[in-house]
């Protein structure tokens, strides 16, 4: 018997403990993840108010709202809701200070409360990009840091050169002043060659704060590089007695200065004239000929080209294309063509005239007594077979 009892209130005291684990008189809320700068709202329910108010206070455990009422003087905290099982406020223009625990209390016996975790996001800054103060030299190693504040947590970087990302930065995150938000800072190296002359670094800065979005700066490199030349000729085909202009392009940063023009073996023809960083014949002749050198000059070093001048006889009359022999051609064609057909018009006209004349002088001499009278028949006399008549009595 008493070892029953013991049972029936040991099951009656765990069929209490799970019933208490549903309180209609527990007020219940949720943590919030709020940006600087952006609201919090901070809701509190309750199944069953007990005819008692909610109350929400401060982590410094000041009272905010205690029902409708305001407790503390910030136009910042505002009330949202409040009814007997609910008690709603609004943070606006959250900082870094507002983070901590709230509490919201319902006065019952005992007074129960719970609790509501505001955790405050600190937005990193717009990166800013240091290492650029003087241009890169081709094939040298370039060393960009790239600098963010007043995120929370640290801040992540990423790089581009163009549409690559480049990987191997170094990051390291520092606490500011208050301890709250971290200075995070990022340094990349990675070789400059030329073709990265005018082209774009991006350093991008990622948070929890931005899970879809990045901020970014870009700044453009400078590469300083030697030289490159060519030279163009006017005309492309110099003939003997012509003018002729060879310039040399050349291309650097910086710009080439200085150009200078000098002919393989020997100097230069005493008839040619150097401006700048063209060379002019204005009477080409034959002795011209050979292979002439342009040597481009600038800050970062020189670069030769050469062109070989080839000085071709002078054309006694305008060159003619393929083009006037075929249309030459064409109309010798035409007129041989045309004199063919009247050849053959003149012949058929001359055979069908002759074989009339013959039909004519037969006609002449088939009644002709002797050789006297058919002659004359046949030079158009009107004697014939139809004038020759014959009578009989």
């Amino acid at each position: 018997m008493y070892l029953t009892t013991i049972l029936l209130l040991a099951l009656s005291g765990f069929t209490g403990a799970n019933l208490s684990l549903h309180d209609p008189h527990q007020p219940v809320t949720s943590d919030e993840v709020a940006l600087t700068g952006s609201t919090a709202t901070l809701k509190c329910t309750v199944e069953n108010h007990a005819e008692s108010s909610l109350q929400w206070s401060n982590p410094a455990q000041q009272t905010l709202y205690f029902g409708d009422k305001r407790a503390l003087r910030d136009s910042r905290i505002q009330l949202v809701s409040s009814t007997a099982n609910e008690l709603t406020i609004s943070i606006s223009n959250v900082a870094l200070s507002d983070e901590g625990e709230y509490t919201c209390s319902i006065f019952t016996m005992p007074v129960r409360i719970a609790k509501a975790m505001i955790t405050v996001l600190g937005v990193p800054q717009k990166p800013q990009i240091f290492g650029f103060e003087t241009p890169f030299k081709e094939d040298q190693k370039a060393k960009l840091t790239c600098k963010t504040f007043g995120s929370k947590p640290a801040a992540n970087f990423r790089w581009y050169k163009g549409l690559e990302e480049l990987h191997g930065a170094k990051t390291n995150a520092f606490p500011d002043t208050n301890s709250k938000t971290f200075n995070v800072t990022s340094v990349i190296e990675f070789q400059i060659n030329k073709e990265d002359d005018g082209g774009e670094i991006t350093c991008t800065v990622g948070h929890d704060s931005q899970p879809d979005s990045v901020m970014s700066t870009s700044h453009k490199i400078q590469v300083l590089y030697k030289p490159s030349a060519k030279i163009e000729s006017w005309p492309n085909m110099p003939r003997e007695g012509e003018e002729l202009r060879l310039q040399c392009d050349g291309y650097g940063n910086p710009a080439p200065h200085e150009y200078n023009w000098q002919r393989e073996n020997t100097g230069l023809p005493l008839s040619t004239q150097v401006r700048g960083n063209t060379l002019l014949f204005q009477n080409l002749n034959k002795s011209d000929s050979g292979t002439y050198v342009c040597e481009a000059v600038n800050a970062m070093g020189k670069v030769s080209t050469i062109y070989k001048l080839d000085v071709n006889d002078p054309s006694p009359i305008p060159s003619t294309s393929s083009i006037d022999h075929a249309v030459i051609g064409g109309v010798v064609a035409v007129i041989a063509f045309i004199l063919f057909c009247l050849l053959i018009v003149l012949g058929r006209y001359l055979i069908r005239h002759k074989g009339t004349y013959l039909t004519h002088e037969a006609k002449g001499s088939d009644d002709a007594p002797d050789a006297d009278t058919a002659i004359i028949n046949a030079e158009g006399g009107q004697g014939g077979s139809d004038d020759k008549k014959e009578y009989f009595i």
